[in-house]
């Protein structure tokens, strides 16, 4: 009768100390550990500045009639003949850079003001009457000029959690400004020669592309972006790659 009795209590004890451990690992098992918040490198509301440089490239091939019948004709009676290129940044491509200026007001959508410079070259037909000949030489002219540009914009980003990557797209509005062509404004005379000089145009424009931006820090990133540009008028379009420095505050 003893040993039942002590068998009995051996076995209550295990039950008591089995049930104290299950009820110990469960209390453990139910502690939930706080998830670490990631960093945030771009905020619901932010001004960026954004300092860029620019490489552009023009949408028609250089490609320049004989100067003969560019100051001649061809004897059609449709007049002189300039061929194709590029009617305002005169030249395959050019290299400028800008300021583009934006305001956040949430996290996915900006407003802002673009301006841009770029080097552009064009050339303009120059007869020359030499004393020997007393005849007249044509030739092309070389002139360097500035092109100017000032857009408003509307941004779309789309900051990727947890990352420093973030996309964007944007569209704009505005002008380009002191682009020229080989339509002449006038005669010139200089050095015992005469040539056409071009004319300088300002044209409506509207710009629209994409690009990416990574965040060195939460105030400092580098963006990199390709953006079309559609000029007023023909064979004035260009397109535009960007790489540039933004600052956010």
């Amino acid at each position: 009768m003893k040993q039942l009795t002590l068998t009995i209590a051996i076995l209550g004890a295990f039950c008591a100390v089995s049930l104290a451990g299950s009820e110990q690992y469960s209390g453990k098992d139910m502690k939930q550990v706080a998830p670490v918040p990631c960093a945030e490198y771009y905020a619901d509301t932010e001004w960026n500045v954004n300092v860029f440089g620019a490489y552009a490239w023009s949408n028609t091939d250089s490609n320049r009639s004989d100067r003969e019948l560019a100051d001649d004709g061809d004897g059609s009676g449709l007049g002189t003949r300039y061929g194709e290129y590029d009617k305002f940044l005169a030249q395959d491509h050019a290299w400028g850079g800008g300021v583009d200026i934006k305001y956040f007001f949430h996290k996915y959508f900006g407003i802002g003001v673009e301006g841009l410079a770029v080097s552009g070259h064009s050339r303009h037909l120059s007869t020359d009457e030499t004393a020997a000949t007393r005849g007249d030489e044509e030739r092309y002219s070389q002139k360097d000029h500035v092109v100017e540009g000032a857009l408003g914009t509307l941004t779309i980003r789309r900051p990727i959690g947890c990352t420093r990557f973030s996309p964007y797209a944007w569209g704009g509005l505005g002008g380009y400004f002191n682009g020229n062509n080989d339509r002449p404004a006038g005669v010139a005379f200089e050095r015992g020669g005469r040539f056409f000089d071009n004319r300088s145009e300002n044209r409506f424009a509207g710009q629209f592309g994409g690009g990416l931006e990574v965040r060195i820090t939460r105030h400092i990133g580098i963006t990199t972006d390709v953006s079309w540009n559609v000029v007023e008028g023909p064979k004035n379009d260009f397109g535009m790659a960007r790489t540039g420095v933004n600052f956010a505050f």
